[in-house]
């Protein structure tokens, strides 16, 4: 896809999840947030309150949109509808990026409440392609895709995840968005080093990282399951994970997501101020 879409780049620095409890919090005092991101299904809408709070923001700060009910990995054709809308949104917006789910949340036209996994087959990564190609054509920009966090694996995946995302890249010209905190979740979840799955992925595609909290719970044999709940602080083992991933990508947007039980504005500033720690430990040798 050739992109002819001139449109502003996220700092290499933290950001945050919009929340409109947050909005006279950070239209006060930002710091150290220096951009945010919106759930795009919040924003589909004509006019009103929401709109007119996301543009005084808009002139503040970058935005970032991630969509979460595209179903780019659903095994029906994309809903033209529900993409018309997200395009209208990007044109008036004219955010910094644009993000999706590898994931599925359709079936028979009816919308699943989840993002659900797919398995790594050939079949299934000439679909997301096309769905990829679709999007970015759409919206005339290139977008950026998410590693979903697993509970279980697929018996019939012929592809691991991070050379399934490569390929998805190579073939679609999309970047990604490396979610720290699904890897985590997914490695203690499928008994996976998750180092060496950041070290496998295609990270000079990299665009955007997420941090988010995640609950602990166990499997009905027992051993331990993570859930990815965004609904508390980041795992120390998290905030780790991070610093060797920044170590092999150099500075990147960091987001800090909570959507769930979302405290007030002085915790999440906290959390940011600690992502903003972590990108100002990098040696200055580390490539942007």
């Amino acid at each position: 896809m050739r992109d002819t879409h001139l449109h502003k780049h996220l700092p290499s620095a933290p950001g945050i999840g919009y929340k409109p409890q947050h909005f006279a919090d950070i239209s006060h005092d930002p710091n150290p947030v220096q951009w945010l991101e919106i759930h795009a299904e919040n924003y589909m809408g004509a006019g009103g309150r929401p709109l007119a709070q996301l543009r005084h923001l808009a002139e503040i700060m970058p935005i970032s949109v991630h969509g979460v009910g595209l179903s780019i990995g659903g095994d029906g054709p994309l809903d033209r509808d529900h993409l018309d809308r997200l395009a209208r949104l990007c044109r008036w917006l004219n955010p910094a990026s644009f993000s999706e789910h590898l994931a599925w949340s359709t079936h028979e036209g009816a919308f699943l409440n989840d993002l659900l996994p797919l398995p790594y087959t050939n079949a299934t990564l000439m679909r997301v392609a096309d769905h990829i190609d679709q999007v970015q054509e759409t919206l005339a920009r290139p977008m950026l895709l998410e590693n979903p966090s697993s509970y279980l694996g697929f018996a019939e995946s012929t592809w691991s995840e991070p050379d399934f995302l490569r390929e998805l890249a190579r073939r679609t010209g999309c970047g990604m968005l490396l979610d720290v905190n699904n890897v985590f979740v997914s490695a203690v979840n499928l008994d996976m080093d998750a180092r060496a799955y950041i070290d496998a992925f295609p990270l000079d595609q990299v665009g955007e990282i997420h941090l988010g909290g995640h609950d602990e719970d166990t499997d009905d044999f027992g051993a331990p399951l993570l859930i990815d709940s965004h609904g508390r602080e980041v795992a120390d083992p998290v905030w780790a994970l991070l610093d060797h991933t920044l170590h092999r990508t150099g500075p990147r947007p960091v987001l800090i997501e909570w959507d769930t039980d979302v405290p007030d504005w002085p915790i999440l500033r906290a959390e940011a101020q600690r992502a903003r720690t972590a990108l100002d430990r990098l040696p200055a040798a580390v490539p942007a």
